[in-house]
This record gives C-alpha cells, structure tokens and sequence, in this order.
C-alpha cells in the first residue's frame, strides 16, 4: 500500500470518525451534548485529555454505586480526537453500536403489540386440570 492511499485511508478514518461522533453529540440528553461540543474544539486539548483519562480510570471503579462502565467508552472517545490510531477502531466501534441499538430497537417495538411470554414448558398450549367432579 503506498503513501498516498494510507494517507487517503486516514482522511477516510477521520471522517467517519467525525461524523459518528457529531451524530452522538446531537443525541445527547441535555446539556451533556453541549459539554461535549465544548470538549472537542481544538483549545479544550489541555481539559479534554486529563478528562479522558479520569473517565476511563473511573470506569474501572463501574461496580461502585456513584460510577458506571459508561465512562469507559466516553473517555475511548475523548482520546480519540487527539490520538488518531484511536479514530478507526473507536469510528468502527460507533457505528456497530448504532447498528445493534437500532436492532434491538426493532426487536422490541415488534413485540410491543405481542402478548406476554410465559415460561414453562406448556407455553401457549392448553392445559386441563382435573375438576372437582372428577373430569
């Protein structure tokens, strides 16, 4: 592979990159959105790194109460703005998420009109019972 088509390949990365995570700014709840935004102009490097790597070292501690696994990917993300072998993993990544959330989405607005599941091994079929006249 020559110099041109790597480098063409990284452009390509970073774009993709960028666009999934505007995509994710935009749904954000809030003003976590906003946060973010701030975060990722170019003068926020000497915030966004520090922040990032909190985050990450956080989401380790995911099994205490205050904090949560969350921050692992947050933090992936932040780092990758400044880290560029990290856009095409993380890039990557963003769009597989969106693909299994839009699927389990699908899956769950099709059952919503279905009725309950019950567990059991006579799921759905008709029991008899005996009676109290012995039928």
């Amino acid at each position: 592979m020559g110099g041109a088509d790597r480098e063409a390949g990284k452009e390509r990365d970073r774009r993709r990159f960028e666009r999934q995570f505007e995509r994710l700014q935009r749904r954000m709840p809030g003003r976590s959105g906003a946060w973010l935004g701030r975060l990722r102009c170019p003068a926020a490097v000497w915030v966004r790194v520090p922040v990032a790597l909190l985050l990450i070292g956080c989401g380790f501690l995911g099994f205490l109460p205050v904090l949560g696994f969350w921050m692992v990917p947050v933090g992936l993300i932040l780092l990758a703005i400044d880290l560029p072998f990290l856009r095409r993993p993380i890039g990557r990544g963003l769009v597989r998420a969106e693909w299994a959330w839009r699927g389990l989405r699908r899956r769950y607005r099709g059952r919503a009109g279905q009725a309950p599941r019950h567990a059991g091994p006579h799921r759905g079929a008709a029991r008899s019972y005996p009676t109290a006249g012995g039928r």
